[in-house]
């Protein structure tokens, strides 16, 4: 499971979720990788030691977490730029992309990253199964 996360986004209580389905699952081969960007109005600020040292003492986060990296537009980096031309489309975004219109944020047009804690999931055999919208907790069942 391929994550962009941010320390200072209101999705950020997702880490507690991701760090129980990695403990529940990790016997079983899933993996959670962490991505911290600051694409998203700034929300991931931190240095990568900071961003870690949060993590681990306000979730105590055990995953993978990788150096901070650009996930949207022409500096993506090219893990995101291969996940986000593969797989376009995500799954229930419609309520995401929504709330960001209320609050006067132009969400990215598909298929760009939508915004923090956009989920890819990805086989044993490194296809992409399917992409989750920020909004999505990581025990959803779909």
């Amino acid at each position: 499971l391929v994550v962009n996360v941010a320390s200072k986004c209101g999705l950020t209580p997702q880490y507690e979720g991701l760090e129980a389905l990695y403990r529940d699952k990790r016997a079983q081969g899933l993996e959670v990788l962490a991505f911290p960007a600051n694409d998203f109005n700034g929300q991931e600020p931190g240095s990568e030691a900071e961003i870690a040292q949060f993590c681990q003492l306000t979730y105590d986060v055990t995953f993978p977490m990788f150096a901070k990296i650009v996930v949207t537009g022409d500096q993506a980096h090219p893990l995101y730029q291969t996940l986000t031309s593969t797989h376009p489309h995500t799954t229930g975004d419609g309520p995401m992309r929504e709330k960001l219109a209320g609050y006067g944020i132009a969400p990215n047009p598909a298929p760009g990253v939508l915004w923090n804690f956009e989920k890819f999931l990805i086989g044993r055999d490194g296809k992409i199964i399917d992409r989750f919208a920020p909004d999505i907790p990581a025990d959803d069942a779909r």
